[in-house]
């Protein structure tokens, strides 16, 4: 009912943007439809002091952060430097590496062809990708080595959706078997081939877990692209670009950078042994992908890989979480349905063990109690983050989207997304 009653009073301010009223006019309207201004503009100030001393004590060298309540822009503010040895500031329009926050948009996709009829997310795999129709997992023997046995079932589309399928990104008993096939790892944009020749090679190989049994973070979204591919008969890019990424004016969204914008291509960093280093160009080895520059400007162009591919903005991101908060619909066209998105949005893991307090939907984590999960917040928020330690998050009790751009990898030990969490909730009247 809350909420309800939010969503009414905040059609009186369709017409008028804090950018366009300033920041007093806009907090008097908002106060007449409303009642008192959920955010406080003062208290708001703390995410500013918070992100500036992590630039001023060397722990990121710059990010972007975006704040929405009710679609209407309260909070989007640069801070520090896009490339901090030339000295050029972040700025609002940066674009980042987003790496995992890709898996949202591809898991739309998905559900966008269930709509239509194309697919269901309890068909197997192996219904639009053969090779995936009989798979093995591998089982570690207690001094050493594994056993190969048959999966117990197929792996289903929900099991992708849910990192429920066994698949991780390369580790667990048969480790060295994924290194020495090449496919270790979740970087793809320096890969001379399709994301579907290195997913039709991986079907082969002995996954971590059986199907449906444990949350393993992995290649699932990957592969999910490529049925994509499949079923709609146009490559992700094309898909994405099409459905997506165009008709939600999503303009400095893709998968490689266009050469024009080289300049605005925020600047990887790591933090190792305290000290943040600019990671070298064109890529280093980092966890098991390359993390550098240059790929994604003058890399092949060919995988597009929709686990970990896409390049976007603070403004572009807010854009298509919006669109997921208001429950499929904005700017007067549908992408998704109001049920679907709830299907989308609720947890899918059952008995299966996650983080407390938690659960995971349809492509993203869901928050399912409060008090297990021991941060600010509310039940029902959902979201993720990317590699390079970006970060999102939509609560649709309170009206916010969060999209919080950084390009730090390794992070080392920094506490900035449980404080940004923190700085964002307290200002909330």
């Amino acid at each position: 009912m809350k909420r309800i009653v939010r969503l009414i009073a905040s059609a009186a301010l369709i017409a008028a943007t804090p950018l366009q009223l300033g920041g007093a006019a806009y907090a008097q309207v908002r106060s007449e439809a409303r009642g008192p201004a959920p955010i406080s503009a003062e208290r708001l100030d703390r995410v500013s002091q918070l992100m500036q001393r992590y630039v001023d004590q060397g722990r990121i060298a710059g990010a972007v952060v975006q704040i929405q309540q009710d679609g209407r822009p309260v909070y989007a503010r640069a801070f520090g430097w896009r490339d901090k040895e030339a000295r050029d500031p972040m700025r609002p329009d940066a674009i980042f590496r987003i790496a995992s926050q890709t898996k949202a948009l591809t898991s739309t996709a998905v559900l966008m062809l269930m709509e239509e009829g194309k697919l269901l997310i309890s068909d197997p795999v192996g219904k639009y990708l053969p090779e995936w129709r009989k798979t093995s997992v591998a089982v570690a023997r207690p001094n050493g080595g594994y056993d190969v046995v048959p999966a117990k079932r197929e792996i289903t589309i929900r099991d992708l959706l849910t990192h429920t399928a066994g698949i991780s990104y390369g580790n667990g008993a048969a480790e060295k078997a994924w290194r020495d096939a090449g496919i270790f790892g979740w970087y793809f944009a320096d890969r001379a081939e399709p994301v579907a020749s290195v997913v039709a090679r991986m079907a082969a190989l002995p996954m971590a877990e059986q199907p449906g049994e444990k949350f393993v973070y992995g290649y699932n979204t990957d592969i999910l692209g490529v049925i994509v591919e499949k079923v709609s008969g146009q490559t992700l890019e094309a898909f994405l670009n099409e459905r997506l990424i165009r008709p939600l004016g999503m303009k400095d969204t893709s998968f490689y950078l266009p050469p024009a914008k080289a300049n605005r291509l925020a600047t990887v960093y790591g933090a190792e042994g305290g000290e943040l280093r600019r990671v070298p160009d064109p890529g280093a080895w980092q966890g098991g992908g390359h993390v550098g520059q240059g790929h994604y400007l003058r890399g092949p162009r060919v995988a597009f890989s929709g686990g970990a591919g896409l390049l976007s903005t603070a403004a572009d991101y807010s854009r298509f979480l919006e669109m997921i908060r208001r429950g499929g619909e904005i700017g007067g066209r549908r992408y998704l349905g109001r049920k679907t998105v709830e299907l989308m949005t609720a947890n899918h893991l059952g008995d299966i063990p996650y983080q407390a307090g938690k659960g995971f939907g349809l492509g993203f984590n869901v928050r399912t109690d409060l008090g297990k999960a021991g941060e600010p917040g509310s039940e029902g928020e959902f979201g993720w983050g990317g590699a390079y330690h970006s970060q999102y998050w939509v609560d649709p009790e309170e009206g916010l989207t969060v999209a919080y751009m950084v390009q730090l990898l390794p992070a080392g030990d920094i506490d900035d997304h449980g404080k940004l969490r923190a700085a964002i909730y307290q200002a909330l009247n």
